[in-house]
């Protein structure tokens, strides 16, 4: 198998990292953190222009219809960067429930506005005690008339401070763990009855706590069929943890890279301390993690769009799996290697440290997606 990439993938490869490099500097990372949002208009503008913000998107909606790969190139440029932007709220998971439940006029309406950099979205789903179970959901959508009532509460929703909508997970029938009975919905963040309360995340980045008080939506707010929504949320899920591992898979070559740096100019004892061969072999051995870690978010990406949802679902675990392990001892080391510095809030590595951990507790952290295969496997054994 070929795993190269082609022309344009390189293009956009190196038109990303240009302007990533020119512009996202760990000063101008740390300005943009200031701003009212926490992220950058400015880059959101860039990324618009680039077509970042409609990669994946049919060309009659304003995309350029690319796959899977160059999400992941994509994501794994935002990791070395610790970018801020709403990327993953918006395009991953927002633009995926419209790309896959939505209508053609839903369509046509939202995603050209997304590709323009003029709407952004947030994935309205955790509950207080869901954990990482996505069919447990107690947030009620009542029809009344030919809309609907949503009523309940939402937490760490991502950039949900900022968002101009929120795509909504809510109970339409059946009990709060059951499969069915879940719809989703698109709702206006200014929309009567929604509160939301911003506040900054352990890795730099926004989150909200959101409160849906007898929310009236229309008909036209249905994504997918109510009810019958959770194999939708499954699947966006699930490609949003490819381009998550891809994420994380960018950040970890980063910290290696930095680590090395820094190995490299640190003297002890009147020498650079990378001259000392245990300090070697521990930077190789973040190397294999590395590599451990790519391999396996290239999997995910290659998986991301089986139609299979258990073949698909696996995948994705698998991958979470060793992103998680691979991040946490890359994180380790590179800390570790630093020595104090590594600490201290004027440094990159300790921000990456922090967004490696936050991935990995996204949608489920490695112990979880662990004990989901070994699970399957055994119904599969018992069968």
């Amino acid at each position: 198998m070929d795993f190269d990439l082609d022309e344009e993938q390189r293009l956009l490869k190196e038109s990303l990292d240009r302007l990533l490099s020119e512009r996202y500097a760990f000063e101008n990372r740390k300005a943009y953190q200031q701003s009212p949002e926490g992220w950058s208009r400015e880059m959101w503008a860039h990324y618009a222009e680039l077509g970042l913000l409609g990669l994946s998107f049919a060309e009659r909606f304003g995309g350029s219809e690319k796959g899977a790969v160059e999400t992941m190139i994509v994501m794994e440029g935002f990791g070395r960067a610790l970018a801020l932007e709403p990327y993953f709220a918006t395009v991953i998971l927002g633009a995926g429930f419209l790309r896959y439940g939505g209508s053609e006029e839903q369509c046509a309406a939202l995603l050209p506005q997304i590709a323009a950099g003029k709407l952004t979205l947030a994935f309205a789903h955790t509950e207080r005690d869901s954990r990482y179970d996505l069919a447990h959901i107690s947030t009620r959508a009542v029809r009344e008339g030919e809309g609907w009532v949503i009523d309940g509460e939402k937490g760490v929703v991502l950039h949900g401070d900022s968002a101009d909508r929120f795509v909504v997970t809510a109970r339409t029938g059946g009990g709060e763990r059951d499969r069915e009975g879940i719809g989703v919905f698109l709702v206006g963040a200014e929309s009567p009855g929604v509160g939301r309360r911003g506040y900054p995340t352990q890795d730099g980045l926004k989150a909200a706590e959101v409160t849906f008080n007898r929310v009236r939506v229309g008909p036209e707010a249905v994504l997918g069929e109510p009810g019958e929504a959770l194999s939708l949320v499954e699947r966006v899920v699930d490609e949003a943890i490819a381009a998550l591992a891809a994420e994380a898979v960018g950040a970890m070559a980063a910290m290696h890279e930095l680590t090395l740096d820094y190995l490299k100019t640190r003297r002890q004892f009147g020498r650079e301390i990378g001259s000392f061969q245990v300090l070697q072999h521990r930077a190789v051995d973040m190397l294999m993690a590395l590599e451990q870690a790519r391999s396996m978010a290239m999997y995910a990406t290659m998986m991301a769009g089986e139609e299979d949802g258990a073949a698909r679902s696996a995948a994705v675990s698998q991958a979470k799996v060793q992103i998680g392990r691979s991040g946490r001892f890359i994180a380790h080391q590179a800390i570790q290697l630093h020595g104090g510095i590594g600490m201290t809030m004027e440094y990159r590595v300790g921000h990456y440290f922090k967004r490696v951990t936050m991935i990995d507790s996204a949608f489920g952290d490695a112990d979880h997606h662990l004990k989901r295969l070994a699970r399957e496997n055994a119904t599969r054994a018992a069968a």
